[in-house]
């Protein structure tokens, strides 16, 4: 009789070792290494991992920092993201060269990519040369043989670009220099070029040490968005994941689409100082938010959705595939591969579990 329950304590004790194990196993969080650049749309993941969203979704959420769009996509084949945050022109070089998804609008940043000029520069004489964009300063004869410092291939490059044809010129009337963010940020401090193209929050910098603003996507009469990408082998073979990840950014979404940007600053300073390593004051990171326009579910699938045809996603991807192949950027063949803009999808936006949970 001894023996025979010593026999089922021990079986039992090993059936209840194994449910306990394989638990603690299936609720191990699943790691998503992700790829982001110094800005907005990466204060809406870095929030969500400081609540603990993540983990709610079974993910744990890994965040890098890189300097650029292009250095995020030098780090792709090498297996160091899976999913990212970028610029919507690195999310179309991404789609060219590797296959990339463009799973969902991060925010509009037409608003905030400028060119940059000194408050002394010739260039700001004239405003409204071309009269359909009377906010766009510049004469041609003033923006001949200049320099200018950006980051090529990136929102600044088409920025600039977009600029200098509102004034009827193309890239070969100036001289460009490719320089990354903070760098073209303290290079023009020092003297150094005639203008900078310059996305938030390094555009804000500038601005403080009052630099006037030549030219935005906006008033030069495009849309830029940012959005998120994804890599093609892991999204295919973990659309679940996707979909969870998607989740936990659009909570954060919901919440900056509800809260004042004044009450969020904090946090944004916060974020700034510890994942990117710079000083934010709280009105310039009220600014930064209040100039980002987000985006819920609802409008991310409205953006997203091709049933009639071409969806307006796709459509921005694709125009800024046709602008950079105009510029001589991309070649009439690589522009065949993303013409269409259709690898940016909806099919995990689609898979995203609702209601996403209140951010509260």
């Amino acid at each position: 009789m001894k023996r025979w329950f010593k026999m089922l304590t021990g079986s039992l004790a090993v059936v209840l070792f194994i449910t306990f194990s394989c638990a603690a196993f299936a609720a191990a969080p699943v790691k998503l290494r992700t790829a982001w650049l110094d800005e907005h749309e990466a204060f809406l993941v870095w929030y969500a991992k400081e609540k603990g969203w993540d983990k709610e979704e079974g993910l744990d959420i890994e965040m890098l920092l890189f300097s650029s769009g292009m250095a995020q996509l030098n780090a792709l084949p090498a297996g160091e993201w899976v999913l990212a945050g970028t610029g919507a022109v690195p999310g179309m070089m991404g789609a060219l060269r590797y296959g990339t998804y463009t799973i969902a609008v991060t925010n509009d940043e037409s608003y905030t990519n400028a060119l940059l000029l000194r408050p002394d520069s010739p260039i700001l004489k004239t405003k409204g040369y071309n009269k359909d964009y009377p906010e766009v300063y510049g004469h041609p004869d003033d923006v001949r043989g200049k320099t200018f410092l950006i980051t090529t291939m990136s929102s600044p490059h088409f920025t600039l670009s977009h600029w200098l044809r509102v004034l009827g010129l193309k890239e070969s009337d100036v001289t460009i220099k490719n320089i990354d963010q903070a760098q073209g940020l303290a290079a023009f401090d020092s003297g150094i070029g005639d203008g900078v193209c310059l996305w938030a929050p390094h555009m804000f910098f500038g601005m403080d040490k009052g630099w006037k603003v030549a030219g935005t996507p906006n008033t030069c009469g495009v849309g830029l968005p940012t959005v998120l990408m994804g890599d093609k082998k892991f999204c295919d073979a973990n659309p679940e994941l996707v979909a969870k990840f998607l989740r936990v950014f659009l909570r954060s979404a919901n919440m900056l689409q509800k809260e004042t940007p004044e009450s969020l600053a904090p946090e944004y300073c916060r974020f700034f100082q510890e994942f990117v390593g710079k000083s934010f004051t709280p009105e310039m990171a009220a600014l930064d938010i209040k100039t980002h326009p987000v985006f819920n579910l609802e409008e991310q699938l409205a953006l997203f959705d091709g049933s009639k045809g071409q969806s307006k996603a796709a459509k921005w991807m694709a125009d800024i595939a046709e602008f950079f192949a105009s510029v001589g950027r991309i070649t009439p063949d690589e522009l065949k591969v993303v013409k269409d803009g259709s690898y940016a999808t909806d099919k995990f936006l689609k898979l995203v579990k609702q209601p996403i949970p209140d951010y509260k």
